[in-house]
């Protein structure tokens, strides 16, 4: 038996296998880079654990200092929400007010109080010289005896009836102010988009919901709604209008239509009360209810030039009476005939006559009755002279008249 009690000699040192060592190099950091895929693949947040480990415990509760106590239990997390829209709401609320509508049965006799016969809205737009004025719907105020407006602090005060427009459906009240009574701002209506905001603020259901305010976009622009004054199924007027999504409801007639600078944009008119339609809505641009709001002001109407004439469209009748009774000829497709011609009156001194069929006036095509007040109302003024083109007996005439009041 032999026994190496000595240490260890130097053993001659052996040379590396080189093609060896690359043989086993290579796998092993294949299966790293495989294995660390793996583990990112099945825990995505290892790498925020890792991160959160290295925060000390006293880092870790300042982070989540408001969201615990000593208690352990977590505390509700506190939002900011006076935002830019509510800031707004509460800029313009106080300008808009209720509006009812008093009428007085006559056998009651004059000291009798009237009853309330209809709510709307309305808005503030002006405060100066110690008086509140108000603008409002037409539909409103039309037929009352009296009108109440209830302002935002629920006090109530009788106003007086400036003026109103059937045309336009806009009216004007004033009243005396308050301390406390503020206008709202005027905007622009010419340069709304289709998909910007807009806000609704009225009364809906009167005094019962005051100041209820519903959000929504702009849907439309330059809409035109057929208007029935008269309600014998034919349309007397389009109405141009803005349509919003924002709901309009009973008694949101005459509240503000406001953009998100809190400016009044339009006057809340109407909706469309179908069962089977939501969320359209109709507002009187703003720019085109300043004019109409001034002449009420300064003339408690709307001055419009007139024929004197009862009119209406030949559509209303039957083809053959185009030919037969009106004996107009076959490329003739529009018009409005004459029923009835006042005395005295610019028709009856240019000698128009019972069945003349009017087809343009200065050159303008008339199809229809909305044609011929939309040119009247919006483009002549009370003394000018208008050339009539006009049917009689199958053949054309043309005359000038000059426009008078009504």
């Amino acid at each position: 038996m032999e026994y190496n009690d000595q240490p260890n000699q130097p053993q001659p040192e052996s040379r590396p296998d080189k093609k060896g060592k690359r043989k086993w190099l290579v796998p092993l950091l294949l299966g790293i880079i495989i294995g660390g895929i793996l583990v990112l693949l099945i825990n995505p947040d290892f790498l925020q654990n890792e991160n959160a480990e290295q925060i000390s415990p006293e880092e870790k509760g300042e982070i989540n200092g408001s969201a615990s106590n000593n208690s352990g239990l977590e505390q509700p997390l506190q939002v900011d929400v006076s935002t830019q829209l509510t800031d707004i709401i509460e800029q313009v609320t106080p300008a808009v007010v209720g509006i009812t509508n008093l009428q007085q049965n006559v056998s009651w006799g004059a000291d009798a109080d009237g009853i309330e016969a209809g709510t709307g809205s309305g808005v503030i737009y002006k405060v100066e010289e110690g008086e509140t004025y108000i603008v409002t719907n037409h539909h409103v105020i039309e037929g009352a005896d009296a009108v109440e407006v209830i302002m935002h602090d629920e006090t109530h005060v009788e106003a007086e009836m400036i003026g109103s427009d059937l045309f336009t459906d806009l009216a004007v009240l004033k009243m005396d102010s308050r301390d406390e009574d503020m206008a709202m701002e005027i905007g622009t209506s010419e340069n709304l988009k289709v998909g910007e905001p807009a806000v609704a603020v009225g009364n809906p259901l009167g005094a019962y919901l005051s100041s209820t305010v519903t959000q929504g976009v702009i849907s439309g622009m330059e809409r035109t709604i057929p208007m029935d004054f008269n309600f014998d199924g034919q349309p007397d007027w389009q109405a141009e209008v803005i349509q919003t999504d924002a709901a309009i409801n009973p008694g949101n007639s005459g509240g503000a239509l406001v953009n998100l600078y809190g400016q009044l944009i339009g006057i809340n008119s109407m909706k469309i009360n179908e069962e089977a339609v939501e969320g359209i809505g109709f507002a009187i641009p703003i720019d085109s209810a300043i004019p109409v709001i001034e002449e009420l002001e300064e003339n408690g109407e709307v001055i419009r030039p007139y024929l004197g004439v009862e009119i209406y469209s030949i559509e209303e009748l039957p083809q053959y009476e185009w030919r037969n009774t009106l004996q107009l000829p076959i490329e003739v497709e529009g018009g409005v005939y004459v029923w009835s011609v006042e005395n005295l009156s610019p028709a009856d001194n240019a000698g128009i006559q019972q069945y003349d069929v009017i087809v343009a006036l200065d050159g303008e095509p008339v199809h229809n009755t909305i044609d011929l007040r939309k040119i009247l109302y919006e483009e002549k003024e009370v003394g000018e002279s208008v050339r009539v083109d006009f049917y009689r007996d199958g053949e054309l005439h043309q005359e000038e008249m000059e426009l008078e009041m009504q």
